[in-house]
C-alpha cells in the first residue's frame, strides 16, 4: 500500500504549524486546573475544546457517557471528533488524550496526594492537534482529517487485570465508530512537549503497524527531525492506540516516555509548562501536518 506520494524525492514542506501558538494551547490548559473527570477544570475544558473545535473544523462529534469505575463512582466522559472534508472516504486520524492523571503516583513523585498538572501528559498532545486544526483552518486539507480528543486515557491503574479505568475514551470510540470507512492509519501524540525532546519507535507500533511507523519516522528525517525521530525500537506500552488496532485500525504511538532526569517528571507535581518546549511541539507538528499534506488521495 502506497501512503505517501514521492516521499523521498519531494522538498520539504511549508511551515504551517505554529509551535509558539501551541504552547500557548498549553499554558491555556494548565489554565482549567487538573482536568481530572467529574472535576471543575475537566467540566470547564470540555466546553473550552467543543467551543474552539466548531469555529476552526468542518464538523464535530461528541461522544458523551458515564463510566462507572472499579471503586463504584459514576465519571462523566466525552470524547470530541473534529472532522475537516468529512464527506472524504480517504481519511488520517490523529489523536490525543485531554484528561489528567488523579494521583501524582510516579515513582519520583514528592507528593502522591495531588493531581498532575499535565502540561506534558495531556497538555502536548492536545496542543498539537488545536494547532493542526489551525493550520487545517487556512488551508484545508484533500483528504478527511479526524482530530480526536479522547478522556479517561489516565484515571486509574495501569496493572493487567485492573485496567478498566483507563483507556477510557480510546475504548469507548473504538466500540462506537463513527459511520464512514476506518481511517487509513492512525497517529496518537501523548507526551511530545518534553524540551529534551527524543522519540523512540513504540513497540506495539512497530509490531501493529510496520509501516506506518517507517513512513513517520522516514518524513521525520526528511523534514529535518531525525534526531528527534531516532530509528531506535523501545518497548511496548500500554496506550489509546491499542483500542484502535484491536478494532482494525492500523493505529501507532508517538510518544516520548523518558521525561525529565531518569524520568522524573512523569505522574508528578512537577509535570509544568516550563516542562515543555515550543520547539518540540514544532518538530511534532510539523511532522503531524507533513503527514496530511503528503497523503495520497486515492482508494487504497
Amino acid at each position: 500500500m502506497v501512503l505517501l506520494a514521492g516521499c523521498q524525492e519531494a522538498a520539504p514542506p511549508p511551515r504551517e504549524f505554529d509551535g509558539a501558538a501551541a504552547l500557548r494551547y498549553v499554558e491555556t490548559q494548565l489554565g482549567f486546573g487538573p482536568r481530572v473527570p467529574g472535576s471543575a477544570g475537566h467540566a470547564r475544558m470540555a466546553v473550552w475544546l467543543d467551543s474552539l473545535l466548531r469555529t476552526r473544523t468542518d464538523s464535530v462529534i461528541v461522544q458523551r457517557w458515564i463510566h462507572v469505575t472499579r471503586s463504584g463512582d459514576s465519571l462523566p466522559m466525552v470524547n470530541l471528533l473534529a472532522r475537516f472534508n468529512p464527506s472524504a472516504t480517504t481519511r488520517l486520524l490523529f489523536l490525543a488524550h485531554w484528561d489528567t492523571r488523579p494521583v501524582s503516583d510516579g515513582p519520583a513523585s514528592r507528593d502522591s496526594t495531588i493531581p498532575v498538572p499535565g502540561a506534558n501528559d495531556g497538555g502536548s498532545g492536545v496542543a498539537i492537534l488545536l494547532g493542526m486544526a489551525d493550520a487545517l483552518k487556512k488551508a484545508p486539507p484533500d483528504v478527511g482529517v479526524d482530530l480526536l480528543f479522547v478522556d479517561g486515557e489516565d484515571y486509574g491503574s495501569f496493572d493487567a487485570g485492573q485496567d478498566q479505568d483507563v483507556l477510557i475514551g480510546s475504548r469507548y470510540y473504538a466500540a462506537h465508530l463513527p459511520a464512514g470507512p476506518l481511517p487509513r492509519y492512525a497517529v496518537l501524540f501523548d507526551m511530545v512537549g518534553d524540551r529534551d525532546l527524543h522519540i523512540l519507535r513504540e513497540g506495539s507500533s512497530v509490531t501493529g503497524a510496520p509501516d506506518v511507523v517507517e513512513m513517520v519516522w522516514a518524513l521525520a528525517k526528511r523534514i529535518g527531525y531525525g534526531d528527534i525521530f531516532a530509528a531506535l525500537d523501545t518497548g511496548a506500552i500500554t496506550d489509546d492506540h491499542i483500542p484502535l488496532q484491536q478494532v482494525g485500525i492500523r493505529a501507532i504511538d508517538i510518544i516520548d516516555l523518558d521525561y525529565g532526569p531518569t524520568n522524573s517528571w512523569h505522574h508528578t507535581p512537577d509535570d509544568t509548562v516550563d516542562k515543555v518546549s515550543a520547539a518540540s511541539l514544532q518538530a511534532v507538528g510539523d511532522v503531524g501536518m507533513a503527514l496530511v499534506r503528503e497523503a495520497v488521495s486515492s482508494k487504497r
